[in-house]
């Protein structure tokens, strides 16, 4: 049973808000960093190694474990699932958060940042990069234009223009809904189109003509792990109802996604004749078993037991190793994996890089905090309401 979405009536200022402004701070001060002296001063981008952690975790491990945005608004508006409706909205925004700072991570990683503008009017229609940012900044205000009702149903009365802008938008809601799922499809897959064109860059464990298709089946498969593991993180941290009679449900669809993502995904290991090479005992195939096996086999065989479905702290550990092994996975492939033939020596992120990145996840968890403090986001009780 849920109540209507409001604001959360907690205290703001708490010891974990004040950690999220530290690490900004830190961040704020490595990205400026990065503008005053450069890339080549604040990381360890070299012209042979041209992307890494930001790459690697900012922009394609973002993409990915923002999916839960459009794979709960597939589930709750397109096939009518509505019973899902409390978590979609959380889902959405942290999608909408996700995609803002995956191209604030795109931004920073470009060496001429001012031009980021320019695929929008020279075009490249044979990029598979191409695609992906137009994709991404279509998708970016398709998530905001899907947070208006949201805006507007706490501020709406006040701001006239809000008001009409969600009356306007809510008669066409369903196009953005149905476009959302449509371009998130097209560049989950096309990230794993540009590692199509590296077969001499990237390890044969995880290179395949298949990485498409894998890129997308990971993205839908760490969809509903991702809602569950930011569901009962914000729940614990606010004190609020759990949301188990909506989390169990929802776990079972990772049965078929994860399991036809891994079946996939061994089934191409085999056929390439790579099986092998997974247990050679070098850091890249150790890494790959992580990824395969605590990231991915043990939480779908752990997921097929109903008494871990139904249990909140065995539900957040499985989601949370599916969503490590998604996120595992993106680092292999553009980071631990690939490797420039004219690299002088392997990359290693810098601290620049490191700060940078926590500050802008810091920076996605205060946000989270600010919308769901000051509008109607949550649908969750709290546990006076529970006890009741």
């Amino acid at each position: 049973m849920h109540t209507q979405a409001r604001p959360i009536d907690r205290p703001f200022w708490t010891p974990g808000v004040l950690v999220m402004i530290g690490l900004m701070a830190a961040g704020g001060l490595a990205l400026l960093s990065r503008y005053i002296g450069g890339l080549g001063f604040a990381t360890n981008l070299t012209d042979a190694t041209p992307w890494g952690l930001w790459i690697g975790i900012d922009v394609a491990s973002g993409v990915a474990l923002a999916a839960g945005g459009f794979t709960t608004a597939a589930l709750a508006h397109i096939f009518g699932r509505h019973a899902y409706e409390a978590v979609t909205r959380p889902a959405l925004l942290t999608a909408a958060l996700g995609y803002t700072f995956v191209a604030f991570g795109v931004t920073i990683d470009v060496g001429r940042s001012w031009a980021i503008w320019k695929p929008m009017f020279y075009h490249n229609y044979n990029s598979a990069l191409f695609e992906v940012a137009m994709c991404v900044m279509t998708y970016v205000t398709v998530l905001w234009i899907e947070m208006v009702p949201i805006v507007a149903e706490r501020f709406g009365s006040r701001f006239r223009l809000l008001g009409w802008l969600d009356r306007t938008l809510g008669k066409f809601m369903w196009v953005f809904i149905i476009l959302g799922v449509v371009l998130s499809c097209m560049h989950q897959s096309s990230l794993g189109t540009l590692l199509v064109i590296a077969p001499t860059k990237l390890d044969p464990l995880w290179y395949t003509s298949l990485l498409p298709l894998l890129f997308l089946l990971s993205a839908v498969s760490v969809g509903y792990p991702m809602v569950i593991v930011e569901t009962t993180i914000a729940t614990t941290s606010l004190k609020l109802d759990g949301e188990m009679e909506v989390l169990t449900p929802l776990s079972r669809f990772t049965i078929l996604t994860l399991g036809l993502y891994l079946a996939v995904k061994i089934a191409d290991l085999v056929l390439r004749g790579q099986l092998g090479r997974a247990f050679s005992g070098s850091p890249a195939s150790i890494s790959f078993l992580v990824e395969l096996f605590i990231g991915g086999v043990v939480p779908w065989l752990m997921l097929l037991s109903s008494k871990v479905r139904r249990s909140r702290r065995a539900l957040f550990v499985v989601a949370l190793c599916i969503v490590g092994g998604v996120l595992l996975n993106r680092i292999n492939v553009f980071v631990v994996g690939f490797s420039p033939r004219t690299a002088a020596h392997p990359y290693s992120p810098a601290m620049g890089e490191i700060l940078v990145t926590l500050g802008a996840a810091a920076t996605i968890m205060f946000l989270y905090r600010v919308f769901v403090s000051f509008t109607p986001v949550l649908s969750a009780r709290t546990m006076k309401e529970v006890s009741r």
